[in-house]
């Protein structure tokens, strides 16, 4: 994922969420309780990005029940998401500069 470039919020929070595997509706929920509410995700671009993210093996869909499609992270989802925080975590560390009253 690193030579991809960064994550789209979306797929970041995804991943995520699917630290604990769920059905989409559940992980709209989960998403918006991991943004402390700032992040509401609708269904098109849940199920667009969880389609690409499926393609790409970053997760994988576990079983139906009905209408619900149970997904999982990969081995592989959990290295990108954990790269991206890393990258994310020394943006912030970086940007620390903003706090020295300088600007």
């Amino acid at each position: 994922m690193a030579e991809q470039g960064p994550m789209t919020e979306a797929m970041y929070y995804i991943l995520l969420a699917l630290l604990r595997p769920g059905h989409g509706y559940g992980m709209m929920q989960r998403i918006r309780e991991l943004s402390g509410g700032r992040l509401v995700m609708g269904p098109g671009t849940l199920y667009g990005v969880l389609s690409r993210m499926n393609r790409e093996g970053l997760i994988v869909l576990t079983g139906e029940d009905g209408r619900r499609k149970n997904y999982a992270i990969t081995e592989a989802g959990k290295n990108a998401l954990l790269l991206e925080y890393r990258r994310l975590k020394q943006l912030v560390e970086d940007g620390a500069i903003l706090e020295e009253g300088d600007i």
